[in-house]
């Protein structure tokens, strides 16, 4: 049975019929008395309990057992092979034997610096990865002191760039200001990340620019294939230095992955349908020649890889300032190949 509603009135609170009573006290009023019930505080209602996430558990990595052994017997043997070798020339020749031992000593100061370098560059990554991640939650928690602490790493992280100077200091003069977090996060991002993001759209654009021409008069597909894969690689290095990264091998090797992994699913189907829209729109079929039209659309896969290494490498997120296009960067491509068609 539904409960009848009551038709709105107005009353003053000093009326001796309007009565105050609690929600639930049952108590009966008389005819043409006012019921009024209090709503809680709100420091008094429930709190709702957070559900803690379910722990995932992982499963014991075979694989990663079976390469650690591996690349463990890979070094022992090395040594091994190494230490048999200075026995052998030491009994052959103790000049010999010096000789190899100061080899072996200059090989194993080298392999610890590169090892340390690459470790380095891996802590790198992970820290800027780590900061773009905190920088996202701070925009949607809107943290006063996690920004501020974000703003101190970023700059830490922009220490050694000179054309990030007066950015610096004009950031440093307001982080004491009373800022809400997710103003000073966009504010650190209008300060530090416009100039840079200028030059990694030149990077990207003349990446792009540089693929087209030299896939476009290629005689050879192995050629373009090995062309095309250098100039990426360039291409990611520069972007990632470009935003405080250092990466070594290993590092580019795990950066690549990102790239990839982030093209495919945050941008696979946008890219197609770009570029188709950007091919039939410019009517490259009519304008160019198959060899440029190759050329252009290898130009336009580079440069939407670019983006991609844009987003990965980037220590912030994309919130105050435009992100780049593709349109944009293909327009460029395209005027180039107008021009020397």
């Amino acid at each position: 049975m539904s409960e009848k509603t009551r038709k709105p009135a107005t009353f003053k609170l000093g009326d001796a019929n309007v009565v105050v009573v609690d929600a639930e006290e049952p108590a009966p009023l008389a005819r043409g008395t006012v019921r009024v019930t209090p709503e809680a505080e709100p420091e008094l209602l429930p709190v709702p309990l957070e559900t803690r996430p379910v722990a995932v558990r992982r499963r014991f990595g075979w694989g990663t057992l079976f390469w650690s052994a591996t690349a463990g017997l890979v070094v022992l043997g090395a040594g091994l092979g190494v230490a048999r070798l200075i026995e052998d020339l030491f009994a052959l020749n103790q000049s010999l034997g010096w000789l190899g031992l100061g080899f072996a000593a200059a090989a194993g100061l080298a392999l610890a610096v590169v090892t340390g370098r690459e470790v380095f560059g891996l802590m790198r990554l992970a820290a800027i990865e780590k900061l773009h991640a905190c920088a996202a939650a701070v925009l949607a928690s809107d943290d006063r002191a996690e920004s501020r602490a974000i703003v101190g790493d970023l700059l830490k992280l922009a220490h050694q760039n000179p054309r990030l100077a007066r950015a610096r200091a004009a950031l440093t003069e307001h982080s004491g200001d009373i800022i809400d977090g997710a103003d000073m996060i966009r504010l650190a991002e209008r300060e530090l990340m416009t100039p840079l993001d200028q030059e990694a759209r030149r990077i990207v654009s003349v990446a792009a620019q540089r693929v087209s021409v030299v896939t476009a008069v290629s005689p050879r597909a192995l050629f373009d294939v090995l062309f095309v894969f250098v100039a990426a690689l360039k291409m990611i290095r520069q972007l990632a230095r470009l935003y405080g990264g250092r990466p070594g091998a290993l590092g580019m090797i795990s950066l690549l992955r990102h790239v990839i992994a982030h093209l495919a699913i945050t941008g696979g189907m946008a890219a197609g349908n770009t570029l188709l829209q950007q091919m039939l729109g410019h009517g490259i079929a009519a304008k160019l020649s198959q060899r440029l039209g190759e050329g252009v659309l290898n130009g336009l896969l580079t440069a939407r890889l670019g983006l991609a290494a844009i987003d990965v490498t980037r220590p912030l997120p994309f919130t105050a300032l435009p992100r780049p296009a593709l349109s944009d960067l293909a327009g460029d491509l395209l005027r180039k190949r107008d021009q020397e068609a």
